[in-house]
């Protein structure tokens, strides 16, 4: 498997983790109530999870393509950032790790996005899916912070990829919706047993993966930092 290969399955996988996480896992919880009304229509239910899928993947696109570009078009700071970013990367991960195991805690970046963005979606009528997608992608919390600039952002730089890497990145975040949107569709009464089993597994998910961050960022730090071999 490819180098870019792999960082195109972390980036999903960083975005599913993001998705379970308590502050994206409310908002998500949100869309998927907005989903949920048209419960009627299997059509309109699916096409509103995959407009709110389409709305987190623009936004984390759009961020990636300006972050990523502007960072490696000039050329001074393109040149340090790729002789450095193995370098960079053993610390972030580290810190990303302590933030996912609570040993490590970063201010809220937004909060509250909840019913009033809910009613005013509700009045776009199905495209409202869309825009709260594009909200609550810009509804940063400690956890999803750290996940996207901490480690898909270094991710994205190491790899050139300002476009890719954040758009599936993007589609991880909203993975959960789509399945629930697909539950709604073909099978409401399993909705609560589901939910249930998604809010046991983040724990475990996010803190399995802090381990194998902070494991990965001793490894680069000691490799290019130290250079043990």
């Amino acid at each position: 498997m490819t180098e870019f290969a792999i960082a195109a399955i972390s980036a999903v996988w960083l975005g599913i983790l993001t998705s379970v996480s308590p502050c994206p896992l409310a908002t998500n919880i949100t869309a998927i109530s907005f989903v949920g009304r048209r419960a009627g229509s299997t059509r309109k239910v699916l096409f509103a999870g995959l407009l709110y899928t389409l709305g987190r993947a623009l936004v984390y696109t759009v961020l990636g393509v300006l972050l990523v570009s502007s960072l490696l078009s000039a050329p001074m700071l393109s040149a340090v950032l790729q002789s450095w970013m193995n370098r960079l990367l053993g610390p972030l991960l580290v810190l990303v790790g302590m933030v996912m195991l609570g040993l490590l805690r970063l201010p809220n970046f937004g909060r509250g996005a909840g019913k009033g963005l809910q009613d005013r979606a509700e009045r776009w009528g199905i495209l409202g899916a869309l825009a709260l997608g594009c909200l609550f992608a810009l509804s940063f919390c400690p956890v999803s912070a750290a996940l996207f600039f901490g480690s898909l952002l270094p991710l994205a730089i190491r790899q050139n990829s300002g476009f890719l890497l954040p758009f599936l990145y993007g589609i991880g975040t909203a993975l959960p919706v789509v399945g629930f949107a697909l539950v709604l569709a073909f099978g409401a009464e399993r909705l609560g047993r589901i939910f249930r089993q998604v809010s046991r597994l983040e724990q475990w998910m996010r803190m399995a993966t802090g381990v194998v961050f902070i494991c990965v960022g001793i490894y680069f730090s000691l490799v290019y930092v130290y250079g043990v071999t």
